[in-house]
């Protein structure tokens, strides 16, 4: 087989995730990340330097959310009314009207790709 069987074209790709740190070394760290393969999830443990990571902020809203709420039920309660901490859903954008008067439309083509050898 030989040394390098072991690393095979496709082994190493970019992951984008969220993953849970299990191990730290000097210089990096042992992410565990949960990779789609077909229809089952395989977790995968993976060595990642320390320059590649960065702290997930997934949780900054809802924390926040939290504290808000909190602050919302204790003033609601001291005044003695009700209030809603749910999440709205965005409301869709006011209508606009868009006038061609001092706007002249533009046609928009693409520019031909030039090689230069």
């Amino acid at each position: 087989m030989g040394h390098a069987a072991g690393l095979r074209a496709g082994t190493r790709v970019y992951h984008g995730k969220t993953g849970v740190i299990y191990n730290v070394t000097k210089s990096a760290v042992g992410v565990i990340i949960y990779k789609k393969v077909k229809h089952r999830y395989i977790e995968k443990r993976i060595n990642v330097r320390i320059e590649h990571i960065s702290r997930s902020r997934s949780r900054e809203d809802f924390l926040k959310r939290v504290k808000q709420n909190a602050e919302l039920k204790k003033k609601a309660k001291a005044e003695g009314t009700t209030v809603t901490v749910k999440r709205q859903a965005a409301l869709p954008r006011d209508a606009r009207t868009v006038s061609t008067k001092d706007n002249h439309p533009e046609t928009v083509a693409p520019i031909a790709y030039e090689t230069t050898i």
